[in-house]
C-alpha cells in the first residue's frame, strides 16, 4: 500500500480517536455555556499564561542547543527556535511527527546530520519523562488522596478492564503472535542484508547517529545550565496552568497544589497518541479539577481555554517559524547558486 495512503489513514484514525475522547469529555455538558464562560475569561491573565509558555519554548530550544554543541555543531539559536516551533506545529497533524520534523528542519538549516539530531531529541524525551515522573511523585506527596483516586478511577481501572477483556480474546492472542513473528522476520531480514552489504546500511547509520546523540548527555559543556533549563521548562509549564486559573472566576480560588495537579494530569493527556492531546487533555484535566470541587462544566471550560490558547500559540508561531525557515533556506540556496556561477 502507498506510504502516503498509510499516513493519511493513520491521521484519520488518530483524529477519530481524538474526537471520540472529546465527545466523552463533553458528553452531557452544555457546550454553549462552556463557550460563554470561555468568552468571559480575563484576557490579561490568559496573556500571562501564554507569555510563560513562550519562555518555556525558548528555554527548550536553548537546552536543545546544549545537547547538540558537545557533538561538534553550534546551530544558531534562532534556527533551533524555528525548528522547534515547526515541530510542535507538525505534532498537530500526527503525534510524534514533530520530533522528526524539527530534526529535519534543523538538519537542513544548519547542515547537521539528521540521525545525530534525532539522538538528542530522544535524550530530551527521556529527560521529559523523568521530569514528569518527579512532578507526579511530588504531587502524590502533597495530594495523595486526590491523585490516588484519580489515577485509579480515571486511568488504571479502565485500562485494566480493557486489558482483561483483550487478553482473554482469541483475536488478541493471534495478533500478538503475528506481531512477534513479523518483528522477528524484520530483524532477521536486516541482519542478513547487513552481512551481505559492504556499505553501511541506512539503519546502521541511523543507529550510530542515535548512539552519538545519546552520548551528548554525558559530554555536556554546561551541565548546570542544562539542569537549570530543565527545571525552568517545567516551572513555566506549572505557571502556564496556575496563571490561567485567574482568568476564570470559578478557578481563581484554586491554589498551587491544584496547579501541580493540572500539570501532571495535563502532561499525561498531552502524552496520549492523538493530535495535540485533543480530547485526552480535556478529559483528564476536567476530571482532575472535579476533585477540587469544580463541576464538569467548569472543569471543561478551563481545560478548553488553556488547551486552545496553547494550540493557537503553536499554530501562530509555528506558522511564522515555518515561513522564516523557508525564506532562510531559499536565501542560502540563492547565495550558493550565485557563488557557483562566479
Amino acid at each position: 500500500m502507498n506510504k502516503n495512503i498509510l499516513s493519511f489513514l493513520k491521521y484519520i484514525i488518530l483524529l477519530g480517536i481524538a474526537f471520540g475522547l472529546l465527545y466523552l469529555a463533553f458528553r452531557g455538558v452544555d457546550v454553549k455555556k462552556t463557550i460563554a464562560e470561555i468568552s468571559d475569561a480575563n484576557i490579561l491573565w490568559l496573556l500571562a499564561s501564554v507569555l510563560v509558555s513562550l519562555i518555556a519554548f525558548f528555554s527548550r530550544a536553548y537546552r536543545w542547543n546544549l545537547l547538540i554543541e558537545p557533538l561538534g555543531y553550534k546551530p544558531k539559536f534562532k534556527s533551533t527556535v524555528y525548528s522547534l516551533m515547526v515541530g510542535y506545529l507538525a505534532n498537530l497533524a500526527l503525534p510524534r511527527l514533530g520530533e522528526v520534523t524539527r530534526c529535519g528542519s534543523l538538519s537542513k538549516a544548519e547542515k547537521i546530520p539528521f540521525n545525530i539530531l534525532l539522538g538528542t531529541v530522544i535524550v530530551e524525551r527521556i529527560i521529559d519523562v523523568i521530569s514528569l515522573f518527579i512532578c507526579l511523585v511530588f504531587t502524590a506527596i502533597i495530594e495523595y488522596d486526590r491523585l490516588g483516586s484519580f489515577l485509579k478511577d480515571t486511568i488504571l481501572t479502565p485500562i485494566m478492564e480493557k486489558a482483561n477483556q483483550l487478553v482473554g480474546s482469541t483475536l488478541f492472542i493471534a495478533a500478538a503472535v503475528t506481531g512477534i513473528i513479523v518483528l522477528a522476520a524484520i530483524v532477521f531480514y536486516f541482519i542478513r542484508k547487513n552481512k551481505k552489504s559492504t556499505e553501511e546500511s541506512k539503519i546502521v547509520h541511523l543507529i550510530k547517529g542515535l548512539i552519538n546523540g545519546l552520548r551528548s548527555i554525558g559530554q555536556l559543556e554546561k551541565p548546570w545550565a542544562f539542569l537549570f533549563h530543565s527545571v525552568l521548562i517545567w516551572t513555566m509549564y506549572f505557571f502556564m496552568a496556575y496563571l490561567c486559573f485567574f482568568s476564570l472566576p470559578f478557578t481563581s480560588n484554586l491554589g498551587w497544589t491544584a496547579g501541580m495537579f493540572v500539570l501532571v494530569v495535563g502532561g499525561l493527556g498531552m502524552s496520549a497518541p492523538v493530535q495535540g492531546g485533543i480530547g485526552a487533555y480535556h478529559l483528564l484535566v476536567s476530571q482532575g479539577l472535579m476533585l477540587f470541587g469544580l463541576s464538569q462544566q467548569d472543569g471543561l471550560a478551563f481545560a478548553t481555554l488553556l488547551h486552545t490558547s496553547q494550540m493557537l500559540v503553536i499554530i501562530f508561531f509555528g506558522g511564522i517559524s515555518f515561513l522564516l525557515l523557508f525564506l532562510s533556506n531559499k536565501e542560502k540556496a540563492n547565495d550558493l547558486a550565485g557563488e557557483n556561477k562566479i
